[in-house]
């Protein structure tokens, strides 16, 4: 269930499924406002105060990526992509423009609502400023720049602790590669992927019980890497997409 209050803008220019996402979020304790076009959901969100975004991409006067761009210009609430493009460049293209996540079309309520709470999670997180991000085991403090392990603190490089602090920052959240490499290489290495898979793996080796199945440290096929959701133990379904990607990550 959401905080009393908590405001959400749907925009899809489909009535049913605006019909359908009211219902779920109003179970979940949500206040709804809806928009069948970009132009209006822009003027809403200018309008009054919106905790959460729910957009389509394939709108009637706009791509909704352009909601994403214009709202990430000025605001930082999170912003869910529902789309039925499914191809990994638009999921990049998104997850750049600022998006926070990106669910493919058909899904069930049950997985976005996990996926609203991790954003709202990471949200509440950055603006009270909480120093200390746990995935089960793993505790990593952002202020104390500490990682320990079933309490028993780690040794990282710090490449390593850089990486896996800008992963905290987004936990529960895909890191694209290009994004990841920008903030621990610089801007000039953003091709370098390579990079990315060597440490991973080295961070792997460190944290998880399993590198060769990972379930702290997990890959987003074509697109990033995610640290799984903070505050809780990895679950079963992020782990069996983990077990799939390994040997795309190593």
């Amino acid at each position: 269930m959401s905080n009393p209050g908590t405001v959400v803008l749907i925009v899809d220019d489909e009535v049913q499924i605006r019909r359908f996402l009211r219902t779920g979020f109003e179970l979940n304790g949500y206040s709804v406002h809806e928009a069948g076009t970009g132009t209006e959901a822009i003027r809403l969100a200018t309008l009054q105060p919106i905790d959460l975004v729910i957009t389509d991409l394939a709108l009637p006067d706009i791509d909704g990526s352009e909601i994403v761009e214009r709202i990430r210009s000025w605001s930082s609430v999170p912003i869910i992509v529902l789309s039925v493009r499914s191809n990994e460049s638009e999921k990049v293209k998104l997850l750049e423009l600022g998006a926070d996540d990106y669910i493919v079309k058909p899904f069930g309520m049950a997985e976005l609502m996990a996926r609203v709470r991790v954003a709202m999670r990471r949200q509440m997180r950055a603006a009270s400023g909480e120093p200390v991000v746990k995935v089960g085991p793993l505790a990593i403090n952002l202020a104390t720049r500490s990682v320990t392990l079933n309490d028993e603190r780690l040794t990282l490089t710090p490449k390593e602790y850089r990486l896996l602090q800008v992963l905290a920052q987004h936990a529960g959240n895909v890191v694209t590669h290009q994004h990841l490499l920008k903030e621990v290489w610089g801007s000039i290495h953003v091709h370098d992927t390579h990079y990315l898979r060597i440490f991973v793996r080295k961070l792997r080796q460190k944290i998880e019980p399993d590198p060769n199945i990972p379930r702290i440290l997990l890959t987003e096929l074509g697109v990033g890497y995610r640290l799984a959701q903070s505050g809780s133990e990895p679950d079963n379904a992020t782990a069996t997409t983990a077990e799939s990607a390994v040997k795309s990550a190593n």
